[in-house]
């Protein structure tokens, strides 16, 4: 079977909430939205952002537990962009949960929450490139 995701949605509680972090925090323009969902096209997968209740009731999984026990990634050419990156984050409503350093396995990273507190490690790992396309591969 091919290693792939294809889509990851998460549970938000107010869509334009959600929808003022992600596109005046990391800069991103939904391709498609209704009145329950939207969806940003990433580097070969997509990203949605469902009303919590309506994933709750597509899933068939009443009262989804919080957000936190995961984290999205979202990787930058330098740790300057680390902290201009999570500085708008937080400008855009995220929270910032740990400030930027660079741990002992290297790199330099740190984490915001958006507004339904799902996680997002801003990072820099110089052994990995990041192509135009924003696809990242791993290198050692």
């Amino acid at each position: 079977m091919q290693q792939q995701i294809s889509i990851i949605t998460i549970g938000v509680a107010d869509l334009a909430r959600s929808k003022h972090f992600y596109g005046e925090g990391f800069g991103w323009s939904p391709v498609f939205e209704n009145a329950e969902i939207f969806f940003f096209q990433m580097n070969g997968l997509m990203l949605g952002c469902f009303l919590k209740p309506s994933l709750e009731a597509d899933m068939g999984r009443p009262l989804l537990a919080v957000a936190g026990a995961y984290s999205l990634a979202h990787n930058v050419e330098s740790e300057a962009a680390v902290i201009a990156v999570m500085n708008r984050l937080a400008q855009a409503g995220g929270r910032i949960v740990r400030p930027a350093d660079a741990p002992l396995h290297g790199g330099f990273r740190g984490y915001v929450a958006d507004p339904d507190d799902h996680a997002w490690e801003i990072a820099f790992n110089p052994a990995w490139t990041i192509d135009a396309q924003g696809h990242v591969t791993f290198g050692i």
